[in-house]
């Protein structure tokens, strides 16, 4: 039976919508209920757990670090900072990294990095430009950066400073910024997560990369969600072949610790110097060795391409079996960032998955997100569809 604990945390603020269940342990992609329910986990936290549950390279390595030293403070050199930043520099090929705890955390410090930069040209009102669909958080600035009405509304005035534009529309971006010396910074997500799993077309970041070129503008990539390997390659804009100004990172880089990162590259490298940003908990030894053993196993057990492989089967598999059906429209995304439209609004269907032994998320009010840990295997793919189609089906046909 399901653990309904639909009253349990009368002392927690009520900010989620939760599934009334309570998980317990895990292993691989399967997790278990404090009642002992299985769960096939194709939400990984949220494209949080890279590694799955319990993995047996990562947790001995966890366990030494907590014997060693967990927090120390930034007053201090911290060893792993620099050894994870030059695994971030080497595979993105870019200059440093500042380190925090959270994706909003990243990009909260992105946009102080463009508007500095922006302020030190002389620009006295720097605006970024920003995307339909988009999110990057939930402070003042990155909701404000963010196009959901549900995320926006309800807190009075919101940052100015943000020009928003379509997505993969390259003459309504030069049209929206034409003739605006304001104009400092172009931010977007490769892959939109919340937005309902939206590509931005790679001949579209190359032009946007150009166009920022010309114009001394900053190209900064919100790889929050599609970043660390997800769509199988390290981030997802390298399969454009370009390279940002600006990155962030958060969810799996850490698989489960915590670790935000902003890496920087050209005139961004050295926007920010002492005093002009800090975080209390980013880049502790703790979340460092994380970050650091995360790269390491998934180099070691080739889950780059595992990713690349199991999504393109998930995705085909998906669209065998959910092709067929009234009311479906597509599937989209790459690697182990995958998307299902329907026609209708499908957010019961996380509960219902729920019940059915699946655990899921929808976004954007139609899309179901599938987004579970990079080891997941064929037949663990094989086991998603098989248990989604049946709900699908009876959801289309309500």
């Amino acid at each position: 039976m399901t653990a309904h604990i639909e009253a349990t945390s009368p002392h927690v603020m009520p900010t989620y919508g939760r599934v009334p269940i309570a998980l317990r342990r895990g292993q691989g992609c399967r997790v278990w209920d404090v009642n002992g329910k299985e769960y096939l986990d194709a939400l990984g936290g949220i494209a949080v757990n890279t590694l799955g549950h319990n993995h047996p390279k990562l947790v001995p390595a966890l366990q030494e670090q907590l014997t060693q030293l967990i927090h120390t403070s930034n007053y201090y050199h911290v060893p792993g900072q620099e050894e994870l930043a030059k695994l971030l520099t080497e595979r993105a090929g870019m200059t440093n990294v500042f380190f925090c705890s959270t994706g909003l955390e990243a990009n909260e410090a992105a946009i102080k990095i463009a508007r500095k930069y922006g302020v030190d040209k002389g620009i006295e009102k720097p605006e970024i430009v920003v995307y339909d669909h988009a999110f990057h958080g939930r402070s003042i600035a990155t909701m404000s950066a963010t196009a959901n009405p549900k995320v926006r509304n309800g807190f009075g005035a919101l940052l100015e400073g943000f020009t928003r534009v379509a997505p993969n529309d390259y003459q309504a971006l030069v049209e929206a910024t034409e003739g605006n010396p304001n104009i400092v910074a172009v931010m977007m997500e490769p892959i939109q997560g919340e937005g309902g799993l939206h590509p931005m077309r790679a001949d579209y970041l190359k032009q946007v990369r150009a166009l920022c070129d010309a114009n001394g503008w900053l190209l900064i990539m919100d790889e929050v969600q599609a970043g660390m390997g997800r769509t199988g390659k390290w981030f997802a804009h390298q399969w454009a072949g370009i390279t940002p100004d600006v990155m962030t990172l958060a969810k799996g880089l850490g698989s489960g610790v915590p670790v935000g990162a902003v890496v920087a590259h050209n005139a961004a490298a050295n926007v920010l110097q002492a005093g002009n940003h800090g975080s209390t908990f980013g880049g502790n030894p703790l979340a460092m060795r994380a970050g650091v053993e995360t790269i390491r196993i998934m180099e070691e057990d080739g889950l780059l391409a595992h990713a690349t492989q199991v999504g393109d089967h998930l995705k085909a598999k998906l669209i065998a079996e959910l092709g067929s059906i009234d009311g479906f429209v597509e599937v989209r995304g790459q690697g182990l960032m995958i998307g299902v439209e329907l026609a209708k609004p499908c957010g019961q269907l996380i509960g219902q998955a729920a019940e059915a032994g699946l655990l899921l998320s929808v976004t954007s009010d139609t899309v179901i997100r599938l987004v579970p840990p990079l080891i997941l295997t064929q037949a663990e793919a094989d086991e998603i569809v098989t248990r989604l189609k049946p709900l699908v089906q009876a959801l289309l046909a309500a």
